[in-house]
């Protein structure tokens, strides 16, 4: 691992200069290169262009090609897509002509340790006391969750908050495209895919890997990104036994999040009637987390959903526990606003009445008008 991070950072002095001193301001979370000429980074979740640039296409495609040899990759003419995990922990995509008509297009997200507790994310204003105790809650009764979000909107920092809230004396098995969750807990165990070689052997997909975890005793299965017929392989591990189950999905609301687990299921080979997974996706899921980036650079959790089955029409049962207020525009150009209770009662309360949780019901009411 020290040899090829070596040889990484050997590559950046060599080849990607002009980008150096982004890659070492902590405050940049992602570098965006749109052809030789044009360099973009996000700070403070927002976009600003760089004076910064590359010599010409050539000095840029041979930045690209060091970097892809040195994380054992390849990009040309037949493979004119790389997407990689660094030795460092950031990732990497980049697309090259003629795929790309600006030219050689990079991005490479930083990886970052920050651990962001329960109590930052509340003083960031991304969500509230209430909704972060309800989802400790959720945590400690083991509810199946799906984080759901756009991309960059903080779904991976939320994920690894909510497993670093599980109950102690677990056993976590994690499963990622490319490693980057950070998870503060004492017993994990973590899986990442491999990619075909050159001769399209050696795959390893997270279907796979979501197999083998069923069969190595897990108490909490996390799949960093459901994207594919592994969704459901995830149904099916929370169906029969497997609380406390936990992924992310693109989508842009909770109901958006769960007919597209639907989706991704339905691409598999399994061999069910749309009815059927309906009612196995319904009563997998119990909680849909949504977070979103916001144009004021913030994210926040914008709802927390609970999932209650079918509805009599065959649609998802998906009612909103806390939703986030109407947000207003204050003179400092930041988005004012906060995630309220709906006035609607989990399903589950008794249980936490049974479990002796200080959280009353009178916490879902809905408040009133100032």
């Amino acid at each position: 691992m020290a040899d090829h991070l070596n040889v990484f950072q050997q590559a950046i002095q060599n080849f990607l200069g002009p980008i150096v001193p982004f890659l070492n301001d902590p405050a940049v979370s992602e570098i965006l290169i749109n052809g030789p000429q044009e360099i973009f980074v996000e700070t403070g979740g927002k976009l600003t262009k760089t004076s910064a640039t590359f010599t010409d296409e050539d000095a840029l495609r041979a930045a690209v090609n060091n970097i892809a040899q040195s994380v054992g990759r390849r990009i040309d003419s037949e493979s004119p897509r790389l997407d990689a995990r660094l030795p460092d922990g950031s990732r990497i995509a980049a697309v090259i002509p003629p795929c790309s008509r600006n030219g050689t297009c990079v991005s490479i997200r930083k990886f970052t340790q920050t651990n962001i507790s329960f109590k930052d994310y509340v003083k960031m204003g991304a969500m509230s006391v209430d909704a972060a105790q309800f989802m400790d809650i959720c945590m400690f009764l083991g509810k199946n969750v799906i984080v759901s979000g756009g991309t960059g909107s903080g779904k991976t920092t939320l994920l690894g908050m909510l497993c670093s809230r599980i109950p102690k004396g677990q056993r976590l098995l994690v499963i990622e495209d490319s490693s980057e969750l950070s998870i503060k807990y004492d017993h994990v165990v973590n899986f990442e895919t491999r990619m075909a070689d050159q001769l399209g052997n050696g795959e390893v997909s997270m279907k796979d890997l979501l197999r083998s975890a069923l069969r190595l005793r897990p108490d909490r299965i996390i799949v960093g990104e459901v994207r594919s017929a592994e969704a459901m392989e995830l149904v099916n591990a929370m169906n029969t036994g497997h609380k406390g189950c936990l992924g992310t999905v693109h989508a842009n609301s909770p109901q958006d999040a769960i007919v597209r687990l639907e989706s991704l299921a339905q691409s598999g080979d399994a061999k069910i009637s749309e009815k059927s997974l309906r009612h196995q996706v319904g009563s997998a899921i119990d909680i849909i987390i949504q977070v979103s980036r916001y144009s004021d650079g913030s994210r926040r959790v914008a709802s927390i959903a609970e999932v209650r089955g079918s509805n009599a029409d065959g649609t998802y049962a998906v009612h909103p526990i806390y939703e986030i207020s109407r947000l207003v525009r204050g003179a400092d150009g930041k988005l004012q606003g906060r995630l309220e209770a709906t006035g609607e009662v989990p399903g589950f309360m008794q249980e936490i009445i049974d479990n002796n949780l200080p959280f009353p019901s009178a916490k879902f009411q809905k408040p009133t008008a100032a």
